[in-house]
This record gives structure tokens, sequence and C-alpha cells, in this order.
């Protein structure tokens, strides 16, 4: 079943209180996912669990760098305002970039960004976390499929069919329009998700939580910050 209005308006705020959720499992579970895993792959691999954990938390880190990059590479071709829209955008279809892999690299993005930030929650949230965002990101993809299929038709339908949804192609399935990446756009609006990757390294750094929950929370606020004013200019 495709996202409501209220869904996809307010997308950002979904995605804040799914981690937010995730997070407060630890109030039932106290066993941190990552310590967990760690615990049990230490012993027959003959390594200090401290070690594994750290080694664990690097590679959350780096998950959360591949989904930075990702979306970043797709918010490079579009606009700020289109990313993170009170409503689809039908107007034009982008097919180039990361658009000739995969159909929907912002929300590959997401999920990779929900398996990393797992990594820093107990082990009931790190499925839930994932297990949401897989939910939400295919509610709000069968919105945006049905609404570009009725505004781009045949022009879109062609596409859908050359390219995947969400596990993406590693050659590209279709040829670049030549459409110009606009790389400050894209690290400007994706800057929050590379602050959930600096919060994570840290910690697998440090193993200091108030080095990842400063980091997180101020990612947080650049996200809602970010969607207030573009959704203000969209108004004006």
């Amino acid at each position: 079943m495709k996202a409501t209005d209220w869904e996809f308006k307010n997308r950002a705020l979904a995605f804040g209180l799914i981690f937010a959720l995730a997070f407060a499992l630890y109030s039932v579970d106290r066993e941190n996912s990552t310590a967990g895993l760690a615990a049990w792959l230490a012993v027959p691999l003959g390594m200090q669990a401290d070690l594994m954990a750290r080694l664990l938390f690097g590679f959350a880190a780096l998950l959360l760098v591949a989904a930075a990059l990702i979306r970043t590479w797709a918010s490079a071709y579009l606009h700020a305002n289109v990313v993170y829209a009170a409503r689809v955008k039908t107007e034009w279809l982008v097919a180039d970039g990361p658009y000739r892999h995969v159909r929907n690299p912002l929300y590959l993005g997401n999920v990779l960004m929900a398996v990393g930030m797992g990594a820093m929650m107990s082990r009931s949230g790190f499925f839930v976390v994932v297990a949401m965002m897989l939910m939400f990101c295919y509610r709000l993809i069968l919105r945006e499929e049905s609404e570009l299929e009725a505004s781009q038709r045949e022009q879109y339908r062609n596409y859908r069919k050359a390219v995947p949804r969400l596990w993406p192609s590693m050659r590209p399935q279709i040829d670049s329009s030549g459409r110009a990446a606009k790389w400050s756009e894209g690290f400007k609006a994706e800057s929050w998700v590379w602050g959930f990757a600096a919060g994570v390294a840290a910690f697998a750094i440090t193993l200091n939580n108030l080095a990842f929950f400063g980091a997180l929370g101020a990612s947080l606020a650049l996200l809602w910050l970010s969607s207030m004013v573009l959704e203000k200019k969209g108004r004006a």
C-alpha cells in the first residue's frame, strides 16, 4: 500500500521517529547489537571482543559513508527542494547519474543508513529499524511510482522496465541524457547523513557515547532545519 499524503509530506519526521523508536528499545533489550555480534564472533575467530566490536563499528561507519555517497550522488542530480519537497515532483524524469543504475537511490541510501545506524542500537532495535525503514521506503516508492506513471506515462513505464527499483545494477541500464551533476547542492542537501557517518566513526575510534550522540543530535537538527527552510521557500 502506498504512502498517504501526510506520510510523504512528513517523511523526514517519520524517519526520525523510526530511529527514535528503535533506540528506545534499549529500555527492554539492553544489549547492543554490535557488542552481541562481536562476542559471538570473537571466540571462533580467536580475537578479543573489544577489537572485534571496533572493527564492526568501523564497518557500520563505512556503510553510512556509502549511504551518504549514494544520497549525495543522487541529490547532485536533483534540486534540494525536490529531494525534500512536500509533494511528489512529476514535471520531469531524472535518468542520469545513479538513476541509470537504480530508480530510487535516495531510498537505497536510507536502507543502508538504517543498517549502519542499527549497529548503535540494541538487538531488537536493529531489526526494528531495518524492517520499518524498508517498509516505509517501499510505501513512499509506490506513491512516487504511481504519480510518475500518471504524469510521464510511457516514458516512465519504459524507464521502470529498464532500471531496477531498489537493488542497483552494477552497469547503467539506460543512456545518459547529459544532465550535469551539481555536487555542491548534493553535499549541502545530504550533510546530515555525513554527520551520521562521522558520529559512528567517532564512536568506533573512541567508544565514547557522547561523541556519537552529539553528532547524531546535530545531524537530526540540521535535517529538520533544512526541511523547514525548503518548505518555506516552496510556499514563497
